[in-house]
């Protein structure tokens, strides 16, 4: 899925090297939860927190920043006779690591060779708020809602080896379309955003020592729309390198995505084209004030997508301290 500025434990990260079945110590509920506060500045054209007018169509959006509370975590139960069985609720501590936010209800199965199923539902993931028609000039433009679905399926260290594989689709549907709206229908039909997004990630667990490693993976996109200059293909590239050390835990992810769209944008007479890049750091400091169960964390991510046409030029950033309760 993509990725967003917006990391618990970095622990889980050595969960995936491991060739026991069981997806948890003991049966029954577990997870974890945490609250976390910080702060966000984005510099989009898309943001519908800045309801000032456009002027023009090829500026870059307004810089707006927001302070945040980030609740987080999840609620499993595992169960089976070798505890190879669980189901859960919640957002991943692995894809957190890596700054992917995603709300997920799923199921693991996990077998004697090492392997895990992973099947989920994400159900916000592609919802919230856009703009109606992103394009009206010297007026004030409407908020719509964006909803679709998410499906995920990932297979964790196959067939027992050192590789996993995440596969995912999701549906758009843009509430009362209307982008282009003060152009042509032709030019309307294409820019329309209804779609779907099928994700593919092949990634590769590599670990230099017991207590450091490597995790990198390649990834491909197609984003399908109604109308041919909304739809694309990516190709992307991640690197995470997490370390533990005594009671500190780090991960760093370097990641790169570059878009391709299938057809000439009617506005700006030109086929558009993003390379993007995304930072993101997690850090996690276990058994904070002497608490076995509790842990201080923080996070931090940067992201940055440059367009060939300035009006989808994208930057923004996020901080964020926290503390995690583990039951």
């Amino acid at each position: 899925m993509k990725k967003n500025l917006l990391s618990l434990s970095i622990l889980s990260c050595f969960s995936s090297f491991s060739s026991v079945a069981e997806l948890a110590p003991v049966a029954g509920f577990g997870g974890e939860i945490s609250l976390n506060t910080g702060y966000m500045s984005q510099s989009s054209n898309f943001n519908t927190d800045d309801k000032d007018a456009l002027s023009n169509l090829s500026a870059e959006g307004q810089s707006n920043s927001e302070m945040l509370v980030i609740p987080l975590g999840q609620i499993n139960y595992t169960f089976g006779e070798n505890l190879d069985k669980q189901a859960y609720i919640g957002t991943a501590r692995e894809d957190i690591a890596v700054g992917d936010f995603a709300f997920e209800i799923g199921y693991k199965q996990a077998f004697e060779s090492g392997m895990v199923i992973d099947a989920s539902f994400l159900p916000t993931v592609v919802s919230g708020e856009t703009w109606r028609d992103p394009y009206v000039l010297n007026s004030t433009r409407e908020v719509t809602d964006e909803t679709g679905n998410a499906y995920r399926l990932k297979l964790e260290s196959i067939a027992g080896s050192d590789f996993t594989l995440d596969m995912a689709y999701a549906n758009i549907d843009v509430k009362d379309e209307a982008s282009g709206s003060a152009y042509s229908t032709v030019d309307q039909a294409k820019l329309q955003r209804d779609g779907s997004v099928i994700f593919v990630k092949a990634e590769y667990n590599y670990m230099l020592n017991q207590t450091s490693g490597l995790i990198p993976s390649l990834s491909y996109k197609v984003r399908s729309a109604d109308g041919d200059a909304m739809a694309y293909s990516a190709y992307g590239t991640d690197i995470t390198y997490f370390k533990v050390l005594d009671r500190h835990q780090f991960a760093l992810t370097a990641g790169y995505e570059t878009r391709s769209y299938d057809g000439t944008n009617p506005i700006f007479d030109e086929t558009r084209s993003d390379n993007e890049i995304s930072l993101f750091a997690a850090y996690e400091y276990d058994q904070f004030m002497d608490r076995e169960d509790v842990s201080f964390i923080s996070f931090a991510g940067y992201g940055s997508s440059a367009s060939n046409i300035d009006f989808y030029n994208e930057t923004g950033y996020l901080v964020s301290v926290g503390v995690n309760y583990a039951f």
